[in-house]
C-alpha cells in the first residue's frame, strides 16, 4: 500500500466531492460536497510535503534547513480551515433561511419557485 498517502486520498476525495456537486440537486448535500472538496485539498496540500526524513522547524534548531518542514502551507492550511468553517457556517445560515421562504430543499424547485413569484 505504498501508493495510498494523503495525496491519493485527497484526490479521491476532491472527486468524491466533485460528484455530490455534480449529482445531486439537495441543498444539505451540496453544501457537504463543498466541505468534502474543501477537507480534500487541504489533505492533499499538507501531504504534498509530508515525508519521514522532515523534522519540525520548532523542535530541532540543530537540523540542517533542508531537512526541515515547511511551516508555510500548514499555517496556509490553518487559515483555508478557518476559512472553509466560516463558508459553512452561512451556507447553512442562507439554507435556513431559503428553507423557510421556498419549502424546499431542492435547488430546481426553489429557483421554479422563485421564479413563479416574479
Amino acid at each position: 500500500m505504498d501508493w495510498f498517502n494523503g495525496e491519493v486520498a485527497g484526490i479521491i476525495l476532491f472527486f468524491i466531492g466533485v460528484y455530490g456537486l455534480c449529482a445531486r440537486r439537495n441543498i444539505i448535500k451540496t453544501i457537504i460536497s463543498l466541505s468534502i472538496l474543501q477537507a480534500a485539498i487541504i489533505l492533499y496540500i499538507i501531504s504534498d510535503d509530508a515525508y519521514s526524513s522532515k523534522v519540525p522547524p520548532i523542535i530541532s534548531t540543530s537540523a540542517h534547513p533542508i531537512q526541515m518542514a515547511d511551516p508555510i502551507p500548514q499555517a496556509l492550511m490553518i487559515t483555508a480551515i478557518v476559512i472553509g468553517i466560516s463558508i459553512t457556517a452561512v451556507a447553512l445560515t442562507l439554507f435556513v433561511s431559503m428553507y423557510h421562504h421556498y419549502g424546499t430543499t431542492n435547488w430546481n424547485k426553489a429557483l421554479s419557485k422563485r421564479r413563479d413569484a416574479d
